[in-house]
């Protein structure tokens, strides 16, 4: 027997080996076909157990519902490889963070072989990034709040953004003196020509963190000691850096004291005659630190010393406590909390620290206090000594800044992160108590209009008016939240049913509609609702919120100011839609988008005038597809642009070729229309084609024209101005007004099909395309009707007027190598 085992047996003992990765096959259909001691370990089963069956018993029911599997291994199929982070169940039914990556097999003829798939179990490394973000970010937070006073932020270039009451005490300067200048007006001059401000900000920049001391000015120009902490902050999404966090702690008298008590060391330590002076030094010392200082003796529980701060805090007088029981000279309030934290101190061998609210003189206070018992020589009696630190303002400055971390500055309500949380505590709740919770997804219609119109800070007014009314038809235990722009979002507790998140939609929709009244203008707005219910869409928060985010795509898809339910539909057609964009920008790059020409007809003169371009997409596998299949795609993700400029390019590029002066239309996208650069791009495409400008006719729908209307004249002026013709398609259709006909000089309008197909057989078409064609050519503007099918509709079109006509009866959309050249005489 050779000693030198093949290849292939070599590689199998080495994926049967493998326990820490569950590598196994899948046939072409998805059934596993062998399966490794790794994967036995992952999931559970043996392979007697599983092989032979479905791959998709490993994921949760909702992703086999949603077709998640069949869908993965498609993109496998398609591209070559998926690869994601997930929950995949285990034969005892506990689910695990997976590492998936599933590769395509091919043989050597190119056939599929079947998919190699690998999983690797990373929950506990998932666990642990979870928790140390949120350790990171409780640490960001708190070092935030590291200030007695002064805590501000700086933009990207550190000009101070914000103010708070601590920093004007400190530093003499109001809000409205200081926002907006360079911090490095609170160095010296001499700091400042070494350049330690940037310094500052580049160590922050570079470490995440700059922590120091120095020498600060006020605006009085005088000085003081200070501690100064800068941390960078990014955005926890992209990691782009949105500003600095200074806080600021004037540390003079501290320092002060630090100096006095190391001179007095160094003075004791030099000159010990001079001892006794240096003893009534720290007295004076201690009796001006800005802390409670109370000495006891630790066998007779009488006060040795007490300090101003002291008698300030608790009420006594420093004279009569001395000698005195803590209850013999205090509040007992005060009396019993200092005799509580000597005893605790007396009975430990260690300092004793603690942190309690308690009512003192000046008030309901919180205390950070110590105790320490210090051993006397021999004979003498030990003694306690306590030391207490007003934390009051401290922690009200971390209160401060946790509640701006967790709510919108703008209203007041809770933001995402804080909406979060609640989302997930009530999830676990809902499941403890058998009640479903829902989220809801919020967006304002046409919101922006409102913005450009009348500013950002109308639209703010209008936000913070939403908030509240919004708020109003919300249940004490409901969570209202702003995400940010015009978004919204609530968590519903506690339902028994579905038709109560419905119910509270409804409210919700119902109460933003009355017209607000805000600063003279009185306007009306709409609200589009998602809405996603747990248990039954999901448990998770991130996928339930993502799901009701779905459903408020399809309330504003169906008409906006209305909601709508997730279904598992949804998911499913949006793992489409990014299916689809994935391979539309896979189009882009490959050079898959062609144009097909349909050829328009002026029969006055019974010839070919022009040709209109119409894209198409070949597909590698789903063969051609229509732009109604993709186009409103490339709209949502902006692609739009992309492929509106590949087509205009294209077009004018073919063109320029033909013989003679045929035009070519091509169709403007009212999302590409939005982009102000659009007139150059027109001018680009012309230049780099050689295309006469004249020959290029640009069709724009009705709906351009709803929105900024001034602005979108001023568009069409400006493509006018380079030569083109300007085209009104599907003219009657929608929101038709004859003031558009009279603000700008179009050069066409088309009459849509849906006219032209009913013309024979309907009064109203006949009577609608009659109207058009007669207000056409009193205006003296050219007139196409579309989807000419038949002799018939031919002849009474051109009875009517009609100057051009496009449909099948001439050809159908063919690539430019196959457009119609000549009339045909048979179709008179």
């Amino acid at each position: 027997m050779s000693l030198v085992a093949s290849p292939d047996a070599m590689y199998r003992l080495l994926i049967q080996s493998v326990v820490d990765y569950a590598i196994y096959l899948l046939t072409p259909d998805g059934i596993v076909a062998n399966w490794n001691a790794g994967a036995q370990r992952a999931k559970g089963y043996s392979a007697e157990e599983v092989v032979g069956r479905h791959y998709s018993l490993f994921y949760t029911q909702a992703e086999r519902l949603a077709g998640c599997p069949d869908l993965n291994l498609a993109q496998a199929r398609q591209t070559g490889r998926f690869k994601e982070q997930g929950w995949r169940l285990r034969k005892d039914g506990t689910v695990f963070r997976a590492h998936v990556v599933i590769d395509a097999v091919y043989d050597d003829d190119r056939q599929l072989v079947g998919f190699a798939k690998i999983t690797r179990d990373c929950t506990e490394q998932y666990r642990a990034h979870m928790a140390q973000r949120e350790q990171e970010r409780n640490f960001r937070l708190l070092v935030q709040g590291v200030s007695d006073y002064a805590i501000y932020l700086l933009d990207t270039r550190g000009h101070v953004a914000s103010w708070n009451a601590g920093a004007e005490r400190t530093k003499g300067y109001r809000a409205e003196e200081i926002v907006g200048q360079h911090f490095s007006v609170f160095y010296t001059e001499q700091d400042r020509l070494g350049g330690l401000p940037q310094a500052g900000l580049d160590t922050a920049l570079r470490l995440g963190r700059f922590q120091a001391e120095g020498l600060r000015q006020r605006k009085d120009g005088s000085h003081f000691w200070t501690s100064v902490v800068i941390e960078a902050i990014h955005d926890e999404d992209s990691g782009e850096l949105l500003g600095f966090s200074k806080v600021t702690r004037d540390m003079t008298e501290q320092r002060g004291y630090e100096q006095a008590l190391l001179r007095a060391k160094e003075a004791a330590e030099q000159h010990s005659q001079e001892m006794a002076g240096l003893s009534q030094f720290l007295d004076s010392v201690i009796a001006n630190i800005p802390a409670s200082v109370i000495v006891q003796d630790a066998s007779s529980r009488q006060i040795l010393l007490a300090n101003q701060q002291a008698e300030r805090l608790f009420g006594g007088q420093a004279a009569s406590m001395i000698g005195q029981l803590p209850e013999q000279c205090l509040p007992e309030v005060t009396a019993s909390y200092l005799a509580q934290q000597l005893q605790r101190g007396a009975l430990n061998d260690r300092p004793f620290a603690d942190e309690s609210r308690v009512e003192t003189a000046l008030g309901m206070r919180t205390l950070r206090s110590r105790v320490l018992r210090c051993e006397r020589s021999e004979g003498q009696a030990d003694y306690m000594l306590f030391v207490a630190e007003d934390a009051t303002e401290q922690l009200a400055a971390h209160a401060q800044i946790h509640y701006m971390a967790h709510h919108d500055a703008l209203t007041g309500l809770p933001n995402r992160t804080l909406f979060s949380e609640r989302l997930k505590q009530a999830l676990a709740r809902g499941e403890e108590q058998g009640k479903l919770v829902a989220a809801l997804c919020l967006d304002l219609d046409n919101f922006k209009n409102i913005n450009d119109s009348l500013g950002h800070a109308f639209g703010d007014k209008l936000l913070r008016a939403l908030g509240k009314r919004l708020r109003g038809e919300l249940r004490e235990h409901d969570t209202l939240a702003r995400l940010g722009g015009d978004e919204f979002a609530v968590v519903l507790t506690r339902l028994d049913n579905r038709e109560a998140a419905y119910q509270t939609a409804r409210r919700l929709i119902a109460a933003s509609g009355p017209v607000f009244r805000i600063e003279g203008h009185q306007l009306s707005i709409g609200v589009s609702i998602g809405i996603a219910v747990s248990p039954d869409d999901h448990t998770q928060a991130e996928q339930l919120l993502r799901y009701a985010d779905m459903a408020l795509y399809e309330a504003k898809r169906n008409g906006r100011n209305r909601f709508e339910s997730f279904h598992v539909e949804l998911d499913v057609a949006a793992r489409q839609r990014r299916l689809v964009e994935t391979d539309l920008r896979t189009a882009l790059h490959l050079g898959q988008l062609q144009l097909h020409y349909q050829p328009v007809i002026d029969h006055r003169h019974d010839r070919v005038s022009g040709y209109e371009a119409l894209l198409r997409w070949q597909h590698p596998v789903r063969g051609m597809i229509m732009p109604m299949d993709f186009i409103p795609i490339a709209e949502e993700t902006g692609l739009i642009h992309d492929i509106g400029i590949r087509a205009l390019n294209l077009a004018c590029q073919e063109a320029a070729s033909w013989p003679g002066e045929q035009t070519v239309a091509v169709n403007l996208s009212p999302v590409q229309f939005r982009d102000v650069n659009l007139p150059n791009v027109v001018a680009l495409a012309l230049a780099d084609s050689g295309l006469a400008a004249a020959r290029l006719e640009l069709e724009i729908t009705e709906s351009v024209l709803l929105g900024n209307s001034e602005e979108n004249l001023q568009t069409l002026r400006a493509l006018k101005a380079l030569g083109v013709s300007i085209s009104l398609d599907d003219f009657g259709t929608g929101y038709s007004s004859l003031g558009y006909l009279r603000s700008f000089p179009f050069d066409r309008i088309k009459i849509d099909k849906s006219f032209v197909h009913d013309m024979c057989e309907s009064r109203e078409a006949m009577s609608i395309i009659r109207a058009i064609t007669e207000l056409s050519n009193s205006l003296r503007i050219k007139t196409t009707a579309e989807g000419v099918e038949s002799t018939e509709q031919m002849r009474r079109l051109k009875a009517e007027g009609c100057s051009h006509l496009q449909g099948y009866l001439y050809g159908r959309p063919v690539p430019a190598s196959e457009r119609l050249m000549r009339l045909q005489r048979s179709q008179e």
